[in-house]
């Protein structure tokens, strides 16, 4: 199933739901995507929305403003993590339910850390694809992949043209039918101040690929969120979604409650 949100400022975002047979106990599960991927590609494809639905969940996954099926403005004012963190507030909004369980990888994750900060109804946390860039940097980690290499990268007229090293994300965001000026604005507007990591007070799982170069020393971020839990699976940032592993993580954990 498939609905839409009007956002404060004017944008329709769409997001996806999912359920069979479900325990209407249980909290409902909110999944958030990361850059230049979209909800289904990030947790559709790699098992995590079957794992969930398997045990009961009720599932919502948002196309992050800028992405998949949302609106994708150019104009920087209209992104970053805080703004699709408001996002993620009213998608919460429409779910009407007291409590519900958050899961976030790479962006996601740290939009998933800012509306956890604020929102009292998310009751469990996954943060996936975010290490110790997020407690040293604040956010996906800038150190490794510079906003300013990643925009040439989406922007240039021949990929040929694009840095090498952040070449990836120009790839990914074609094959996701990305429009890469939306998300050279994104990029732009990355969140770039300390994360709120003393106001988690919920159960959190960081989870991260033991190769992924935007997630290196995750333990670093599980220390500073209290009694924060630890997954390292195979894989770097792209690949460590495909493993087995990733889907059984999330579910198994967010199964506790």
């Amino acid at each position: 199933m498939t609905d839409e949100l009007r956002t404060h400022d004017g944008l329709t975002l769409r997001y996806w739901s999912w359920s069979r047979n479900p325990d209407t106990s249980l909290p409902p599960v909110v999944l958030l995507h990361g850059f230049a991927a979209n909800a289904r590609l990030n947790w559709e494809g790699p098992g995590v929305v079957e794992a969930l639905v398997a045990r009961g969940r009720r599932v919502y996954a948002l196309d992050a403003r800028g992405h998949g099926e949302s609106d994708r403005p150019h104009d920087d004012t209209h992104y970053g993590e805080s703004l699709m963190a408001r996002d993620v507030r009213l998608l919460i909004d429409r779910i009407g339910e007291e409590r519900v369980h958050l899961a976030g990888y790479s962006m996601g994750a740290v939009v998933a850390v800012l509306a956890a900060a604020e929102d009292p109804r998310i009751s469990r946390l996954v943060a996936g694809g975010i290490g110790a860039g997020a407690v040293e940097v604040g956010g996906l980690d800038t150190r490794v992949m510079p906003p300013e290499l990643v925009s040439a990268a989406l922007t240039a007229e021949d990929a040929a043209d694009a840095p090498e090293r952040t070449r990836a994300f120009r790839v990914l965001a074609d094959t996701a039918g990305g429009d890469r000026l939306a998300l050279a604005a994104q990029i732009r507007a990355v969140h770039r101040d300390a994360l709120p990591l003393d106001r988690i007070v919920v159960p959190t799982l960081v989870l991260a690929g033991g190769n992924d170069p935007l997630a290196t020393r995750p333990e670093v971020l599980a220390s500073a969120i209290a009694g924060a839990e630890l997954t390292v699976l195979p894989g770097d940032h792209l690949t460590a979604v495909r493993d087995p592993g990733f889907a059984e993580a999330i579910a198994s954990f967010l199964a506790r409650d």
